[in-house]
This record gives C-alpha cells, structure tokens and sequence, in this order.
C-alpha cells in the first residue's frame, strides 16, 4: 500500500506507474486511468470531442497500437484551425469570432458574402477585419494599395483613366 500525494488516498502499489529514480520504485502519484468506453467493431472513441467515430473518420498512424490517430479529423482539423490563427495573426478561435460579430457575420468590403477570411497589412502584419474570399483576394491583387483600389473604383464609377503623354514614353494620369 501506498499514499498518493495528488488525492491523499492509500491504495495499492499496482495502482502507482514504475519510476527508477524514486526510493520505492514508484510514482509519487497515482496513475490517472481513463475509463473504458465500449465501442462498436469499426469504431473508435474521440477524447477531443467525446464521441464515438467509424474508423473512415480517422486519419491512419502506423506507429499506433490501433494503426488510427489519436483525435478524429475534424478535431485534428479544428485544432489546426487554432493553430494557424495564433502562429499567422495573434488570434484565438473566440477573438476572430468576435471580429465577426461585430461586422454583424458579412464582409465589410461587399456587405453580402460571409466574412470567413482574416485579412491583415503584409507589411506590418496588423489584421484589419474578417472579409469574404472574394474582397480579401482582391485587395491581395491590388497589392495592398490604396492608390490603386481608389482607381479601381474611379474607373467602376465611370471616371476615364486615359493617361495623357506628356513626353516621349511619360504619361500623366489626370488628378
């Protein structure tokens, strides 16, 4: 018998995992047992999300005792979500939603689409809004310019961009 010092319960050495360096051989706490969920042939049990998987909803790890991952695919995509959004942006799961909130869940560019795309400066890498795929493409293709996105809508308005030559291979853009 044993006392661990995580609960303070006495309980028998075989509820304690092996540690060489320790006096009696032992942990000092108890070994945390996840209880045993019954599954059906062919499925698996997620801890990520709780619930009871086919095995088609696992990636393959061949390495693993059962050959499958350790979470299913959509907590492994969730998870990498997460992860891009902290490593690109500085952001968690719940800031970019509120973001989202606050533009009411529409693009603040197109004021239709939903907005599911972060966009941010590439130069100072400070992030502006939540766009759709559409309007945050866009000004990626405008190359971040201001100037060039005031022409764009000049020119949608119907206001002519016809450069006058000034001098030999010099053209003038009228103000």
């Amino acid at each position: 018998m044993k006392r661990c010092s995580r609960c303070e319960e006495v309980r028998p050495r075989a509820a304690f995992a092996k540690n060489k360096s320790a006096r009696d051989g032992l942990l000092a706490k108890g070994k945390n047992v996840r209880p045993k969920v019954e599954t059906p042939e062919g499925h698996k049990f997620c801890r990520s999300c709780g619930e009871i998987k086919p095995h088609r909803e696992w990636h393959r790890n061949a390495t693993a005792s059962d050959g499958l991952a350790t979470c299913c695919k959509a907590c492994k995509a969730a998870r990498g979500r997460q992860g891009h959004l902290k490593r690109q942006y500085g952001l968690t799961v719940a800031e970019r939603d509120a973001m989202i909130a606050s533009q009411m869940g529409l693009c603040v560019i197109c004021l239709k689409a939903p907005a599911v795309h972060v966009d941010h400066c590439h130069k100072t890498g400070r992030v502006r809004g939540v766009l759709c795929f559409n309007c945050n493409s866009a000004i990626g293709k405008l190359g971040d310019d201001p100037d060039a996105a005031r022409r764009a809508a000049a020119y949608l308005e119907g206001i002519a961009w016809k450069p006058t030559l000034v001098a030999p291979g010099v053209y003038q853009l009228p103000s």
